[in-house]
């Protein structure tokens, strides 16, 4: 049986391929586990600068596979108290999301835990947490918001209707949008891009940016200015 996560490598960019195609990469146990395993591979090694997270097939991630909600582990799938947000935190490569269809309730959750999504014309977002009566836990009601603002949060979380790749980008959820065929090879620009980048400084300043989630901005920035002082004092001597 084919994995249900795909992984390689290629200068210096990671891509992890969700591949439960005929599930719509719907999530079951085996397909969080290597999820999680292959972001940590990422968050591990030295040779990887940025990754992109895609879906095989028509649909990115269509969701909890409701089949194996109540027989298998999708909370803890590895048994070690490690959740979906924890993975995406402590990897402090960028993550690009590579939305090539359907992404929807925890699919969509997979997306928002990335560092910036791009779209193919294909993809559309749901959240049907509401509709499908399962409480979300995986960032949806904070990083959904937080993308697209509370008042448009609403509206998608209460009606639980789709928008479109071309909405999405409007309201600020996409970076860009794409023909599919071209969807891959820009998201491995952007990734290529970012691997040209002195790796310390990309984290550097994705940890910054990150600290705003916990900070005022009064907060975030006295903290930003603080580093740059130690910067300086270590790498100019003053």
């Amino acid at each position: 049986m084919e994995s249900p996560v795909l992984f390689s490598v290629k200068n210096h960019v990671a891509t992890i391929t969700l591949n439960r195609p005929e599930r719509r990469n719907a999530i079951n146990q085996a397909l969080l586990t290597g999820l999680y395993d292959r972001i940590e591979q990422v968050a591990a090694d030295d040779t990887i600068r940025a990754a992109i997270i895609t879906g095989n097939g028509k649909s990115f991630c269509s969701g909890i596979d409701l089949e194996v909600i109540l027989t298998e582990n999708l909370f803890d799938p590895r048994g070690d108290g490690t959740d979906m947000p924890d993975i995406f935190e402590k990897c402090r490569k960028p993550i690009i999301g590579a939305i090539n269809g359907h992404a929807i309730t925890g699919g969509f959750e997979i997306a928002l835990n990335c560092d910036f999504l791009i779209a193919s014309e294909n993809a559309s977002f749901a959240d049907t947490h509401a509709k499908v009566q399962i409480h979300p836990g995986w960032g949806m009601t904070q990083l959904l918001q937080q993308a697209v603002g509370r008042r448009r949060a609403r509206q998608m979380s209460f009606t639980c209707k789709f928008i479109p790749a071309k909405t999405a980008c409007e309201w600020g959820l996409v970076n860009e949008v794409t023909t599919p065929e071209t969807l891959l090879d820009r998201a491995f620009e952007i990734a290529a891009d970012i691997s040209a980048i002195n790796p310390d400084m990309v984290a550097t300043m994705k940890r910054l940016i990150d600290y705003r989630d916990t900070a005022t901005l009064n907060d975030a920035f006295s903290h930003e200015r603080e580093g740059f002082r130690e910067f300086v004092k270590k790498n100019l001597g003053k």
